[in-house]
């Protein structure tokens, strides 16, 4: 047959056929620009949260009607609450802030750049970093670069060199799990030094305040007798976390001539104590030992 005879119905559906392939290509690049916008989300922090949690409750109390009752919604969303109360506490952090914007996504290949701000236990932070995701079959894997980390107590040398090692390997599960630790350690000490502070108020002094890293026990019955507790909190640039304690005595002139031996036995001694009893306890009794000397 003639394909010639139906060239002029051909010619009357071009017209058509391209329009459709324009509105194709203009509905592609409406989806790619919707994709885009949604996944520069922003994460809210705990606060914002629970008052959307609320508010989703007073809106849901208006549109249900028996699907389910105020009372199970309402337990539903203190369900909520709580769980996101016990993460909290367990893990220690909270997250303040979090965006994210695609820089470029292909089939298999995803480009993000992340913003995070939050704080463990009493301790802020900042990072900033891209995020490389690539999908072959069915496996993924994610490449972390660029990262930037600020963080308060960064002035600590050893936080300093522990920080600049994890931007250097672009190391996020390390710098999470090692800040962990060591916000614990450091919320810690604090909670230590305000007890013995508000227990013994005319023994204990912080020079530093609760931040501080040594505490001085002054006898109150022999003047000039100090004992100062040094407790660092080391970071190396591995991660690991190691609190360090050590005791260094202030003794009157004429107590040290008339006492050298056993003042000098004292900072091993607090370091025995500290292995046999733990940290509460060797600061316990070195207080009790001070308050009864003469």
């Amino acid at each position: 047959m003639d394909k010639s005879i139906f060239q002029p119905y051909e010619d009357d559906f071009q017209p058509y056929e391209d329009e459709i392939q324009a509105l194709e290509e203009e509905i592609r690049l409406l989806t790619e620009k919707y994709e885009d916008i949604r996944q520069e989300s922003t994460f809210f922090s705990n606060e914002e949260i629970l008052k959307s949690i609320k508010s989703f409750q007073r809106e849901t109390r208006e549109e249900t009607k028996g699907e389910a009752s105020p009372s199970e919604l309402k337990a539903q969303l203190e369900s909520l609450e709580t769980d996101l109360s016990f993460l909290i506490k367990f893990t220690g952090f909270n997250f303040t802030s979090h965006s994210k914007k695609t820089l470029e996504k292909t089939r298999n290949r995803t480009v993000q750049r992340h913003r995070l701000s939050g704080k463990c236990h009493s301790l802020s932070f900042q990072l900033e970093f891209q995020l490389l995701e690539m999908q072959d079959n069915e496996e993924v894997s994610a490449v972390v670069s660029d990262l930037s980390i600020i963080m308060e107590s960064r002035e600590d040398s050893n936080v300093s060199k522990f920080v600049s090692s994890a931007e250097e390997r672009g190391d996020l599960l390390t710098f999470f799990r090692s800040l962990s630790t060591y916000a614990e350690w450091y919320e810690h000490r604090r909670r230590t030094f305000l007890h013995f502070k508000a227990k013994y108020p005319d023994i204990v002094t912080l020079p530093e305040g609760l931040w501080g890293d040594f505490i001085i026990l002054r006898s109150p019955k022999v003047s000039g007798f100090e004992l100062m507790i040094v407790w660092k909190i080391h970071l190396d640039e591995e991660g690991t976390t190691t609190p360090v304690l050590d005791l260094l005595p202030k003794v009157p002139e004429q107590v040290l001539e008339k006492r050298m031996s056993s003042v000098e036995s004292i900072p091993g001694s607090f370091r025995s104590a500290l292995r046999l009893f733990g940290i509460e306890a060797a600061i316990e009794n070195l207080i009790k030992v001070l308050a009864s000397e003469k």
